[in-house]
């Protein structure tokens, strides 16, 4: 018999349809929700199941999607095999946009599911039964990406009261439009709060320090390449968005010098050192592997940026 882990909750499934990306974004008051819930497959879909969960419904679903089935076929082939179909709640979308999705006759209400052009939104055990209209009413009007749009879902419906029992966990996984062969470039986001008394407060505070190290990815990539200014502007970009994380500052810093700006650079490894001094004891090690290349007078001079 298939495991049932009662992750009663809310969550949306959605296809961007400017990028083509595919996500699914949920909360519960049940730890570690993403992992049940949560499944995704860069050039594929996106999947939540959830209710009594038959957690087989997410790798068979995208198994189905992948062999060519539509998602209408797909759910029509997992509930039919299913005896607890009954209990279980499931959303389905494609990398064409196309949804299906089911709430059983004895998923606990309030439960109910509104599905919309390239998306669906979904929910039970819930305070009342306006949580599910409320999320959808908040993605169609949203602006932004598939993350911001899929953000503002979720805390519609807690703005609506939510699960009835409270809050736990919530989770966020958007994968690529085309797989690339190379699985962990086609996961885009994949953020999970496990135990939380506000996880939606969590959950975006994670998804801001995604973006800054977004940017920060891109610097790293941008000083591979040789092209500075361009390291220099998505570093900036970073520090601006997580002030607080000495990392990106540091490595900001270091940019700084790779461009010939030590003079701008130097107040920054300042901050970073007086900060934490152990971002002084890393800086020389960063010479001798030819990641920071300055003359010795300069690297004392950085040195000496903060007492």
């Amino acid at each position: 018999p298939a495991i049932s882990p009662p992750a009663h909750t809310f969550s949306i499934v959605a296809c961007d349809p400017v990028t083509g990306e595919m996500g699914v974004a949920v909360q519960s008051h049940w730890f570690s929700v993403g992992s049940v819930v949560s499944w995704a497959e860069a050039g594929v879909g996106a999947v939540a199941t959830q209710s009594l969960v038959n957690v087989s419904f997410g790798p068979l679903a995208l198994q189905m999607l992948k062999a060519g089935y539509r998602p209408e076929e797909a759910l029509r082939g997992l509930l039919a095999a299913d005896e607890g179909a009954a209990l279980r709640q499931v959303a389905i979308v494609d990398a064409e946009g196309r949804v299906a999705v089911h709430t059983g006759e004895r998923c606990i209400p309030a439960a109910g599911h509104q599905a919309g052009e390239g998306y669906s939104v979904q929910a039970n055990l819930m305070l009342q039964e306006t949580v599910w209209p409320a999320m959808a009413r908040a993605f169609e009007e949203a602006t932004g990406d598939l993350a911001e749009r899929m953000m503002l879902a979720l805390e519609a419906a807690e703005a609506e009261g939510g699960d009835i029992r409270g809050r736990q966990s919530a989770a966020m996984l958007i994968v690529a439009a085309e797989p690339t062969g190379q699985p962990w470039l086609d996961r885009k986001l994949d953020l999970r709060v496990e135990d939380s008394p506000n996880p939606l407060q969590e959950l975006r505070r994670l998804l801001g320090i995604h973006r800054a190290y977004q940017h920060m990815n891109r610097g790293d990539e941008a000083l591979g390449r040789g092209e500075i200014e361009l390291a220099r502007t998505e570093y900036a970009a970073a520090a601006d968005l997580y002030p607080e994380n000495m990392e990106i500052r540091f490595w900001q810093a270091v940019t700084l010098c790779s461009a010939g700006l030590l003079e701008e650079a130097l107040p920054v490894f300042g901050a970073v050192f007086i900060a934490d001094p152990a971002w002084r004891t890393l800086t020389p090690r960063l010479c001798q592997v030819g990641l920071l290349e300055v003359t010795a007078a300069d690297l004392e001079r950085i040195l000496a940026a903060a007492p």
